[in-house]
């Protein structure tokens, strides 16, 4: 039964430490959060992305100079109190490029029953108390993260899924990859401008859910907080592909999908609908009114939505 206790324990961001002794017996340790709705985190940014990861999870946080990192057998490590502890570059893990060597280097030390573990990130921004936001279960498991959140100055932040961050980790350490910290930064030859995808959602969990995703494959993403927004983008800029949902306030998906149909200028990008909204004539609605694809919310689980951006404007 003890599975059990650390798979719920775990579930709710609390750490399970056992110590045993010699002819004294056993202790468990059970260090829970005081409510789940309010989560004391510790924020950091990766690739000018901020990410908040649950204080209790976090053994400490390190400046590592450049020196002191090494490279033995494709792994990535550095020297924590006597031990060797493996590490892996935070951007290439949330699929956000890599973080280029410098002469410091910042890394979230993780750490549980099986060790330590550390995640190279841009820069650390400080503790914060944050009200957590869980996602929509309609968008599926998101790799890495367990829920959201509204920083002070009002920008979102995705709250990380330390017990699944970890088993990435270590499953990409126990496999030598090589990855991040400045690998492809030797790569020649002229840079190629990515194509830009506007996102309109109102809501800003699933907003940033459609960024990440799109952010992750290449893409170079922009987002509306409505249909309005939107248009006034998309007068102002130039964007090869507009993600739209329907029910948005000011104006609506249909009427944006219209907007952008009746204008010579913008007639030709292609426009992908993504609604809760699953009836027929709901689909109806969004194909007549000019949309070249309509999908649910539930396309993020299985790679749809992913597969039907990459067939309509092509790759990043």
């Amino acid at each position: 039964g003890l599975d059990v206790v650390h798979q719920m324990v775990t579930s709710t961001s609390g750490t399970v430490r056992i110590e045993s002794r010699v002819g004294t017996g056993t202790t468990f340790a059970l260090q829970l959060p005081v409510t789940l709705s309010v989560l004391r985190a510790a924020l950091v940014e990766v690739a000018g992305e901020p990410y908040a990861f649950p204080l209790a999870r976090i053994e400490r946080v390190l400046r590592v100079g450049g020196g002191a990192i090494t490279v033995i057998q494709g792994r990535l490590q550095c020297d924590v109190d006597g031990e060797a502890t493996g590490l892996l570059d935070g951007a290439s893990l949330f699929g956000l490029g890599e973080t280029p060597r410098d002469d410091a280097t910042s890394v979230v030390i993780l750490g549980d029953d099986q060790g330590r573990v550390g995640l190279v990130v841009t820069k650390f921004l400080g503790e914060q108390d944050l009200v957590v936001r869980t996602l929509d279960a309609r968008l599926g498991k998101i790799p890495h993260i367990s829920a959201a959140a509204i920083l002070d100055d009002g920008s979102p932040a995705l709250i990380v899924d330390v017990e699944d961050t970890l088993a990435a980790l270590r499953k990409q350490l126990s496999e030598g990859t090589f990855i991040g910290m400045g690998a492809s930064e030797a790569t020649n030859g002229p840079r190629r401008v990515a194509k830009r995808i506007l996102v309109a959602e109102d809501s800003i969990t699933v907003r940033e859910v459609e960024r990440q995703l799109l952010s992750r494959l290449g893409y170079d993403v922009a987002v509306a907080v409505d249909g309005m927004d939107a248009w006034n983008q998309i007068r102002a800029g130039r964007f090869d592909m507009l993600v739209t949902d329907i029910d948005m306030p000011r104006m609506n998906g249909i009427e944006l999908v219209r907007l952008v149909r009746s204008d010579p200028r913008f007639a030709h990008v292609p426009i992908a609908v993504v609604s809760y909204k699953d009836r027929d004539e709901d689909r109806r609605a969004g194909m007549d009114a000019g949309a070249n694809a309509y999908l649910t919310k539930g396309s993020f689980q299985d790679q749809s939505f992913i597969a039907t951006v990459t067939e309509l404007v092509g790759a990043p």
